[in-house]
C-alpha cells in the first residue's frame, strides 16, 4: 500500500506541476475533468446521485452546469458570467425539483447544489489564479499551501506530535503537526517569494506577503481536509472513490486544494496585484 500510494502521489504531483506550468487549455481540461468526477463523488456521498452507475436528473443538470461554468471561465473575461452560471444552475435544480416532485427530496437538491459549489466552483480558482496577472508565479502558492502544508504537518506530527486536536474527526492530527504545517508552508512560500516572485514584483515585499498568503492558505487547507473528512464520517464512508490507487477519489486527494485555491486567488488580488 505504501509504494502504491507513493507512486500515485508522484504521478499526481507530476500531472499537477505540468498543467500548472503550461496553464491554458491543458489546465482547464484537467480542472474540468477533476470537477466532474469530484461532483459525482460528492453527490454519491450525500445521497443525491442515481443508483449504481446511473445518473439522475439532478446530476445531469450538475454535469451540464459544470461544463457551462468552465466554458465561461475560459471564454469570458467578465466574472459576472461566472455568477450567472452559478445562479442559472441553482434555478435549473429548483425547476427540476418542482416539475418532478415528489421524486427528489429537498436534501437531495441541497446536496446537488452544495456539491457544485464545493468542488467544481472552488477548484476553478486553480485555473483563475493561473490566468491572472503574474499567475505563472502565483499558482504555485496553491500547491505550497495545500500539499506543502500536508507534508510539513505530517513530518512534524510524526516527530513531535502529542496533543490530539480533533480526536473524533481526525485521530492522527496533532496540534504540533498543525502548527508545523502552517509554519512550514509559510517558510517555503517566503523562500519561493524571495527567490522567484521578488524579481517580478519589485518593491512590494513579495516574500513577506507570500509567506502570509501561504500561512493563511495552509490553515484553510486543513479546514478543507477536515471538512471533507467530516462529510465522510457523517455518511459512514471510508473514501469518496477509488480512482487514485492508495489515495481514494478526487475529493480524497484534492480536498484541501478546493479551499486553498480561492483563498490564494483573493489574497493575491488584494495584496499583490
Amino acid at each position: 500500500m505504501f509504494w502504491t500510494r507513493l507512486f500515485s502521489g508522484i504521478v499526481l504531483l507530476a500531472i499537477a506541476v505540468s498543467v500548472m506550468y503550461f496553464g491554458g487549455i491543458p489546465l482547464l481540461l484537467v480542472s474540468w475533468g477533476c470537477a466532474m468526477i469530484a461532483y459525482r463523488e460528492l453527490t454519491k456521498a450525500l445521497g443525491a446521485s442515481g443508483e449504481g452507475h446511473t445518473f439522475n436528473a439532478l446530476e445531469i443538470i450538475g454535469l451540464c452546469g459544470i461544463t457551462a461554468y468552465y466554458a465561461a471561465v475560459y471564454f469570458s473575461e467578465d466574472k459576472v458570467m461566472l455568477l450567472m452560471c452559478i445562479v442559472a444552475f441553482f434555478l435549473a435544480q429548483m425547476f427540476c425539483y418542482v416539475v418532478t416532485f415528489p421524486k427528489f427530496q429537498a436534501m437531495q437538491v441541497a446536496g446537488a447544489v452544495f456539491s457544485f459549489l464545493y468542488a467544481p466552483v472552488l477548484l476553478s480558482f486553480v485555473y483563475l489564479t493561473r490566468a491572472c496577472p503574474q499567475g505563472q508565479q502565483l499558482v504555485w502558492l496553491i500547491l505550497i499551501s495545500s500539499w506543502g502544508c500536508d507534508t510539513c504537518a505530517y513530518v512534524v506530527g510524526v516527530l513531535i506530535g502529542k496533543k490530539k486536536i480533533f480526536p473524533k474527526l481526525s485521530p492522527k492530527k496533532s496540534l504540533e503537526g498543525c502548527f508545523g504545517g502552517v509554519i512550514g508552508a509559510a517558510l517555503i512560500g517566503g523562500i519561493y517569494g524571495y527567490l522567484v516572485v521578488e524579481q517580478e514584483l519589485p518593491g512590494q515585499h513579495a516574500a513577506l506577503v507570500i509567506a502570509f498568503i501561504c500561512a493563511v492558505g495552509a490553515v484553510m487547507s486543513m479546514v478543507g481536509d477536515l471538512a471533507a473528512s467530516a462529510i465522510k464520517r457523517d455518511h459512514q464512508i471510508k473514501d469518496y472513490g477509488n480512482l487514485i490507487p492508495g489515495h481514494g477519489g478526487i475529493m480524497d486527494r484534492f480536498d484541501s486544494m478546493t479551499v486553498t485555491a480561492p483563498m490564494v486567488y483573493f489574497l493575491a488580488l488584494l495584496m499583490l496585484l
